[in-house]
């Protein structure tokens, strides 16, 4: 059985951010889920942060039957969420110990999203081809060797001073949980769950995305300003530098100013391998998405790659625009940032890796 393993659509970004906005995407992406028997939908598949849940929802209903079309009877999609769509299971209260959505849904049994539950109805979209939709969180064991998990409880741990870092140190502080004292899903949910109901409720009431878009008031944005040098950016560099050092002196754990370059995939790698250490999660290979870096790429050194546990990490990367935050003119080719990475299995031969691959390159 073939799997492929896609993350960070996030279907419903403004900006034409999504590169499934382009119905020349949609086709490829489409031709290649037509030829696999499973589908692993790895996270951020919908955004809900720019954008009511309705608008999300309405945009995913243009997009996801036509990637699902090739589909059909004994085939399979697997749902798990990630940051930017966590609430889509409900609150972590609601979907503890549950590991599936409801069973396939054609569009005449599919529950109105503008009136129903969010989850029914992304459940509906995906069904209409006949296919088996199945949910899972925070991941999912697609051979007995391969866990898949969005990836992002490595924010509990990197040490980049982002947005989400910051409010996830925030909480640890206040409910005196520090990231390597996290044993479990429940901590890592108990510290990350309010800020994405938080994020939610925000979006909903029409706020500015913090942490995302490039044009935006958030994180990525500094990122773009210290990417481009210059004075400005030399001036941002000091003051990101002494604003990381005087947060982790005032306990919100260990944080660095230089978020530019290596550095910034390097601490994700570090902090995605010490989630999997906490959790006892140690599969010959965990793949994630979250940090929109596929890898490892060829040219990788490949120690970064290795977690604690011995696992082989390996990313699925995007499906979005990056802008000039994480793309410089002339990287557009060949960017481990570029959109278009899914990674793929076969699930019937242990034997076989996982295998990074580029559907948009040919």
């Amino acid at each position: 059985m073939r799997t492929l393993v896609i993350s960070d659509l996030h279907i419903g970004a403004r900006n034409g951010r999504s590169r499934l906005d382009d119905d020349q995407v949609v086709s490829t992406l489409a031709a290649a889920i037509a030829e696999v028997d499973h589908l692993v939908l790895l996270g951020d598949v919908v955004e809900l942060r720019q954008n009511p849940m309705r608008d999300a929802l309405a945009a995913a209903s243009r997009v996801l039957p036509r990637l699902v079309a090739g589909l059909g009877p004994g085939k399979e999609v697997t749902l798990v969420t990630g940051n930017h769509d966590h609430e889509l299971f409900g609150s972590w209260e609601v979907r503890r110990g549950a590991t599936a959505p409801p069973p396939p849904m054609s569009p005449e049994t599919a529950v109105d999203w503008r009136d129903g539950e969010p989850l029914a109805a992304l459940a509906g979209m995906l069904g209409q081809s006949g296919a088996t939709v199945r949910g899972a969180y925070p991941g999912v064991l697609l051979r007995d060797d391969v866990y898949a998990t969005h990836g992002h409880y490595l924010d509990c741990h990197t040490t980049a001073p982002g947005f989400e870092r910051l409010l996830a140190g925030w909480n640890s502080k206040m409910l005196k949980l520090p990231g390597d004292q996290m044993r479990s899903v429940d901590d890592y949910e108990r510290v990350l769950s309010p800020i994405y109901a938080w994020m939610l409720a925000l979006s909903e009431r029409g706020g500015p995305e913090l942490d995302g878009a490039e044009g935006g008031v958030g994180s990525v944005k500094i990122l773009r300003i210290l990417n481009e040098g210059g004075l400005k950016g030399g001036a941002l560099q000091v003051g990101v530098s002494a604003l990381a050092k005087a947060l982790q002196l005032a306990g919100l754990g260990e944080l660095s100013g230089d978020v530019t370059g290596d550095a910034l995939y390097l601490t994700e790698l570090r902090g995605m391998g010490l989630a999997l250490s906490n959790l006892g999660v140690d599969s010959h290979y965990v793949i994630f998405g979250h940090t929109h870096r596929a890898g490892p790429l060829p040219d990788d050194d490949a120690s970064p790659w290795l977690a604690p546990t011995g696992s082989q990490m390996l990313n699925s990367g995007c499906w979005v625009h990056e802008g000039t935050a994480f793309l410089k003119p002339g990287d557009e080719f060949t960017s481990a940032y570029r959109p278009g990475f899914a990674i793929e299995l076969d699930d019937s031969d242990p034997a076989t890796p996982p295998r990074l691959v580029n559907l948009l390159d040919g």
